[in-house]
């Protein structure tokens, strides 16, 4: 089975502000970056069946129902990080201890009112473990999400620490292959 993780394109929303599970708009690029999406996409995925699956949120939502034809099924577990009290405001004006401390650890601090980032890898392999028990498991996938769920879900896979999630760039707009053959899951590439 090929898995595709397709991180949405980029938003309409300033720089430097924090936005996880807010519902964001999409950027004036949008029609660009989904043209060269569908591209790529084009490219990779073969002609047979294809399941999909997204974030409800519209940032994802709309990307998916412009991408693929057929059914998509919205799945709560697929959305952002929570940031809670620190949605929609600036990171630069976050209280500097409350910030401190949730980066010294984020993977089970969780941000203040929000959620930590073992939760959001837990909802995520919990997505993944029940894709991979359907019955239709032998169909290529396309997961439109976010950047944080697709780190967590490449930790998983990979067996790598959480911990260094943020160290796995994920561009805007780009698709990272996973494939899962004989128990195991390989890394076909990133950000293309």
């Amino acid at each position: 089975m090929d898995i595709y993780l397709i991180r949405h394109t980029s938003v309409a929303t300033a720089a430097g502000i924090c936005y996880g599970q807010s519902d964001v708009a999409l950027s004036e690029r949008y029609e660009q970056e989904k043209n060269r999406l569908c591209r790529v996409l084009a490219a990779g995925l073969g002609a047979g069946a294809v399941r999909a699956y997204a974030s409800p949120l519209s940032r994802c939502r709309i990307l998916a129902e412009d991408v693929v034809e057929g059914p998509i099924c919205l799945d709560e577990r697929l959305k952002e990080y929570h940031f809670g009290e620190w949605e929609l405001q600036p990171w630069a004006e976050l209280p500097a201890q409350e910030l401190a401390a949730w980066k010294a650890d984020f993977v089970e601090l969780p941000a203040p009112g929000g959620e930590s980032f073992a939760a959001v890898q837990q909802r995520a392999v919990a997505f993944l473990r029940e894709l991979l028990t359907e019955p239709e498991a032998a169909e290529d996938v396309v997961v439109f999400a976010h950047a944080a769920l697709i780190r967590t879900l490449l930790c998983h896979c990979l067996g790598l620490p959480l911990a260094n999630a943020f160290r796995l760039n994920i561009d805007y707009g780009s698709v990272t292959k996973l494939r899962y053959q004989q128990g195991q899951f390989l890394l076909d590439y990133v950000n293309r």
